[in-house]
């Protein structure tokens, strides 16, 4: 199976980059993504062995907001323990590891076909940590080998073993049900849409680079983006705290006439309804 490569249009490229503009200006937003950018509390980097990183991208699904502690110490607990050993580990002792953030048969399933990918690949030569490795390829290769992945958690799992500042903009479920209508965007129905979504974010970043980086610095963030680096990974967190905060509700204070309002919050449409 293979999936075309999406071209981003030159309007939803406008769209996404007023809408990321925007959203970059809100103080809770800011906020959100200034206590997740340079170290996530979803995918920490004080987890060095980038086996255990694609781990922790899998162990991270179905895990509410809420109990991201929670979450953070099983994957504290399955570092210390190293991946060669999770494993070797019988599925009691996964099971007992994994019992705090729920669905264990689920999280062993990921773990013990994660392991064959992995070694499937050192077979055939293939880094997922290599920059000339062809990310299209390895998502879509993680996405049908590995149990209980899909191609948002391949792209989560691609993320975390590359680094924040790799190039990919993860795409969950709620970008796809929720912000691609705010901007606009017409997606394919069922899991291509999350990549055909990637494909158009990151796509729009590489055009307006520059732009997007000054976003950062034009409303103060607190955030370290590395010298040459496109800033894929301020822009995801921009787009997926926005939709958290204010397209999840949504916000009563979201204009209902996006993507063709451009002030998007608090703007003259609202004030009427009120």
């Amino acid at each position: 199976m293979t999936i075309e490569h999406v071209r981003a249009k030159p309007l939803e490229i406008r769209r996404v980059h007023r809408l990321v503009a925007r959203a970059a200006g809100l103080p809770d937003v800011r906020a959100e993504v200034e206590a997740n950018h340079d170290e996530n509390r979803w995918w920490p980097t004080s987890i060095i062995d980038p086996r255990v990183r694609m781990l922790a991208a899998g162990w991270s699904t179905r895990v509410s907001y809420r109990m991201v502690e929670t979450y953070a110490r099983v994957i504290t607990s399955a570092d210390a323990r190293g991946f060669d050993s999770l494993a070797a580990a019988t599925d009691a002792e996964l099971a007992s590891l994994v019992r705090p953030i729920g669905l264990p048969q689920t999280r062993i399933d990921y773990l013990r076909s994660l392991t064959e990918l992995l070694r499937n690949w050192e077979k055939e030569g293939t880094d997922p940590t290599a920059e000339s490795a062809d990310c299209d390829a390895l998502v879509l290769d993680f996405a049908e080998r590995v149990r209980g992945a899909s191609y948002k958690v391949a792209q989560c799992a691609l993320l975390t073993a590359r680094g924040y500042h790799c190039g990919i903009i993860p795409v969950d479920s709620g970008m796809v049900t929720k912000l691609a209508p705010a901007l606009g965007l017409a997606l394919p129905t069922g899991a291509v849409a999350h990549e055909h979504m990637r494909h158009i974010l990151e796509a729009t970043v590489h055009a307006r680079a520059a732009e997007f980086r000054s976003l950062a610095t034009d409303n103060e963030y607190q955030v370290t983006i590395p010298e040459g680096a496109e800033p894929t990974w301020f822009t995801h967190l921009v787009l997926i705290y926005f939709k958290r905060l204010y397209l999840n509700g949504p916000a009563p204070q979201l204009c209902r006439r996006r993507p063709v309002c451009p002030k998007v919050v608090d703007c003259a449409h609202h004030a009427r309804r009120a």
